[in-house]
């Protein structure tokens, strides 16, 4: 889609440079690259510490993180090279959650598993799935995109938990505050939309497993770090995990070899959750306008 934005460049005289890349460029590619621009609006690409010094030893003045995630992008060590730098937060709130919905009933309805026996293996599977009026989700991160996420579950008549050690009730939005890992014993589906912190790197890890209730349901649209994938694969083996919904993994692309491929009920994204035409365009749109700002045009 980026021919669309390029109007907007050559009216402001900038040359809009687009390296040829299927999810992220290396360290190695950015500290070769980035000396050669004066802007760049970055994807899941590591800017790290040694990638925006390099950038800044050349003429790199601002950096926009093109979406809500910031956990691969260095801002003290931008502010202390004078590289102004900012993300578009509070973009993909809606695009997410219908994800996450999209999940919860394909988990409990095992839409996927039906579709892949029928199309692979010519079968016509009847398994009993669960309603999802009346069950409990555990949401962890209740940002825009955990709000978003309620909204639906509860319109689902779903009972919703909320995790978030900065949660803020919402008036209309009716989520049980929790503190983790409290109550986890009562949720049937776990849903992680939390940012990726120091504090919730596997924060679902073997530990945890001792306190679900058998036969939970997990779904990760947030960051692939925040599950530990060997608990996870312990935890599906076991039968304490009944399935999983993954757009995001520890590893991405997902290794061949990856033990999670074995799971037949279990679903795969490619870190793929805010990508819609009319996101893709919103939020491209707010990472122009921002750069365009730092550097005064």
């Amino acid at each position: 889609m980026i021919d669309a934005f390029h109007p907007q460049f050559a009216d402001k005289n900038i040359e809009l440079v687009t390296p040829d890349v299927v999810q992220t460029l290396t360290e190695k590619e950015l500290i070769n690259l980035l000396p050669e621009v004066d802007a760049w609006i970055a994807g899941d690409d590591p800017a790290s510490r040694q990638v925006l010094q390099a950038g800044a030893q050349g003429r790199l003045k601002a950096l926009v993180k093109w979406g809500v995630g910031v956990d691969n992008v260095d801002f003290p060590a931008a502010e202390r090279l004078g590289i102004k730098a900012a993300n578009t937060p509070g973009v993909f709130g809606r695009e997410v959650a219908d994800l996450a919905m999209h999940y919860v009933t394909g988990l409990a309805r095992e839409t996927f598993y039906i579709d892949r026996e029928i199309r692979h293996n010519h079968d016509w599977p009847k398994p009993s799935g669960i309603s999802l009026a009346e069950r409990t989700v555990a949401l962890v991160g209740f940002g825009d995109i955990g709000r978003q996420a309620a909204r639906r579950f509860l319109a689902a008549d779903m009972h919703v938990l909320g995790y978030d050690p900065e949660f803020t009730p919402v008036q209309d939005l009716p989520v049980d505050h929790a503190y983790w890992p409290d109550r986890l014993e009562e949720a049937d589906f776990l849903v992680f939309t939390c940012p990726l912190t120091a504090g919730t790197y596997h924060l679902f890890n073997a530990h945890l497993l001792t306190r679900l209730k058998r036969g939970v349901r997990v779904v990760n649209v947030a960051r692939g770090p925040i599950i530990d994938e060997a608990a996870l694969i312990q935890g599906l083996e076991s039968g304490v995990v009944e399935s999983a919904a993954l757009d995001v993994f520890e590893v991405e692309p997902l290794p061949a070899e990856s033990p999670l491929r074995r799971y037949k009920k279990c679903v795969f994204g490619a870190h793929n959750g805010s990508n819609t035409k009319d996101a893709v365009h919103r939020v491209s749109n707010a990472a122009i306008d921002t750069l365009f700002k730092f550097l005064g045009v």
